[in-house]
C-alpha cells in the first residue's frame, strides 16, 4: 500500500482526518455514558430509553442524509450534523435534567454501539470514490477508511478510564465531576470537526448535471439491487447483534471468569487485528473480487465463532476468538465499496444510506432477546451458535444471489 497517499485528493485527506476525530470520540463515550447516567441517578429503563433515542437519531439522520444531503448540499450537512455533536456534548456537560439530555441524545449523533453506523458513514462513503485519482484505488480507500477509524476508536476506549485517574490524582472530585472532562472534549471534538468539514471543496458536491437525476433517487435497476442488499445486510446484522462485544465480555465472564484486565487485552487484540484486515481484505478484493472476498472470508469466521462457545479452555477460547475476529470484519470494507461501485455516482448517497439503515434498524433487535437465549437448551452458547448459523446463511444468501453482480472495474 502507498502510504504517501499521493493518489487521494486534498478532500479525502479531510474526510480521513475527520472520520479519526469523530471515532476518537465514539470510543470513549460508548464506554463511558451509561455509567455516567448512572451516577447521575436514573435507573436502567431511562437509560435504555436515552440510549435508544442515539439509535433513533442514527436511523433517522441517516434517512435524511440519503434523500436529501445530494439536493441541500453535501458539505452543508456534515457541517450541520458535526455542529450537532458539538452542541450535545455541551448539554451532556452542563445539565443533568432529563428531558434536555434525551434532546441531545436525539440531536447530538452520540454513539454508544463502539461501531460508526450513522449518517457521517452514509456521506462520506458516497463521497470517498470521488476523491481518487486511481481508480483502481476504490477497495484502498475503503479499507483505509474503516482502518484508520477502527484504530482511533480503540484509542478512544482507552481514554474512557480517564474519570478513574481523576478522581485518584484529584480526591475532591466526585463521580460526575470527574466525566464532564470527556464530555467537554467530545464537544471539541464535534467543533473540530465541523471545521475540517468547512475546508472541504465543492467536488465533494454532486455534479451540476447529475442534479436532475437525484430527485428520481434510485434508478428501477439499483432499487431492485439496494432492496435485496438492504435485506441480506439486514439478516448479518441482525445475526451480529447477537455477539456485540458486551454480550462477548459477559460470556467471557460468566464461562470462565476472565477479569477485566484479561477481557480488555482481548478485545484490544482484537481491534488491531481488526483493523489490519481492512488492508487485507482489500488485497484479496483485487484478486478474487468484492463478493468473494466478503462470502469466502466471512463463512470461516462464523464457523470460528461458532467453535469458540464450544472451546474447552479459556486460551483455546481466546484464539479462536482472535482468528475469528482477524476474518469477521474484512467484509465491511468490501461491502462499501460494492454498494458505491454497482450504482451511479448521483446513487451513492441514497444507496449508502438505505443499506446503513437497514443494518441499524436490524441490530436493534437481537439483543432485547439474549437474555431468552441464555435461558435456552443452547444456555451461553445460544447466542454464539445462533449468531453463527444465520450469518453463514446470509453469506449463501448473498453469494448465490450477486455473484454475477460486479462492479465495471472486477469485469
Amino acid at each position: 500500500m502507498n502510504f504517501s497517499l499521493d493518489w487521494l485528493s486534498r478532500d479525502g485527506k479531510l474526510l480521513l482526518t475527520a472520520r479519526i476525530l469523530r471515532t476518537f470520540g465514539y470510543g470513549f463515550l460508548s464506554v463511558i455514558i451509561a455509567i455516567y447516567l448512572r451516577f447521575l441517578g436514573f435507573d436502567d429503563i431511562q437509560i435504555g430509553f436515552l440510549l435508544g433515542s442515539t439509535l433513533v437519531n442514527s436511523v433517522i439522520f441517516t434517512l435524511f442524509a440519503s434523500f436529501y444531503a445530494d439536493r441541500i448540499g453535501r458539505r452543508k450537512v456534515l457541517v450541520i450534523y458535526a455542529s450537532l455533536m458539538a452542541v450535545s456534548g455541551l448539554i451532556f456537560t452542563f445539565t443533568d435534567n432529563y428531558f434536555l439530555l434525551i434532546f441531545a441524545a436525539f440531536i447530538g449523533t452520540i454513539n454508544v454501539t463502539g461501531s460508526e453506523t450513522g449518517a457521517f458513514l452514509t456521506i462520506e462513503q458516497a463521497i470517498l470514490p470521488q476523491t481518487i485519482r486511481n481508480k483502481k484505488k476504490l477497495n484502498t480507500i475503503f479499507a483505509l477508511y474503516n482502518m484508520v477509524g477502527m484504530f482511533a476508536m480503540s484509542a478512544g476506549i482507552i481514554l474512557s478510564g480517564l474519570p478513574s485517574l481523576l478522581q485518584e490524582q484529584y480526591h475532591g472530585l466526585n463521580n460526575v465531576e470527574s466525566f464532564k472532562i470527556l464530555f467537554i472534549l467530545y464537544s471539541i471534538l464535534g467543533l473540530v470537526v465541523m471545521i475540517v468539514y468547512f475546508m472541504i471543496s465543492k467536488d465533494i458536491e454532486i455534479k451540476p448535471n447529475l442534479k436532475r437525476s437525484v430527485k428520481q433517487t434510485l434508478s428501477p435497476r439499483s432499487k431492485k439491487i439496494v432492496g435485496k442488499l438492504s435485506a441480506l445486510f439486514a439478516v448479518d446484522s441482525f445475526a451480529g447483534g447477537f455477539v456485540i462485544q458486551s454480550v462477548v465480555s459477559l460470556w467471557f465472564f460468566t464461562r470462565f471468569g476472565a477479569d477485566l484486565a484479561v477481557l480488555s487485552y482481548i478485545f484490544s487484540a482484537a481491534g488491531v487485528l481488526t483493523a489490519l484486515s481492512y488492508i487485507a481484505a482489500a488485497k484479496i478484493a483485487d484478486r478474487i473480487g468484492l463478493v468473494n472476498t466478503m462470502v469466502f472470508t466471512h463463512i470461516p469466521s462464523n464457523v470460528l465463532l461458532i467453535l469458540v462457545a464450544y472451546a474447552p479452555t479459556l486460551q483455546m477460547a481466546i484464539i479462536l476468538y482472535l482468528i475469528r475476529m482477524a476474518l469477521a470484519q474484512m467484509d465491511v470494507p468490501t461491502r462499501q465499496s460494492y454498494i458505491v461501485a454497482i450504482v451511479s455516482e448521483e446513487e451513492r448517497t441514497a444507496a449508502s444510506g438505505l443499506t446503513n439503515v437497514s443494518r441499524n434498524i436490524a441490530q436493534t433487535v437481537s439483543p432485547s432477546v439474549i437474555g431468552y437465549i441464555f435461558q435456552s437448551f443452547l444456555a451461553l452458547a445460544g447466542p454464539f451458535v445462533l449468531g453463527g448459523v444465520i450469518k453463514i446463511i446470509y453469506d449463501l444468501a448473498l453469494y448465490f444471489n450477486f455473484r454475477n453482480i460486479k462492479s465495471k472495474d472486477e469485469y
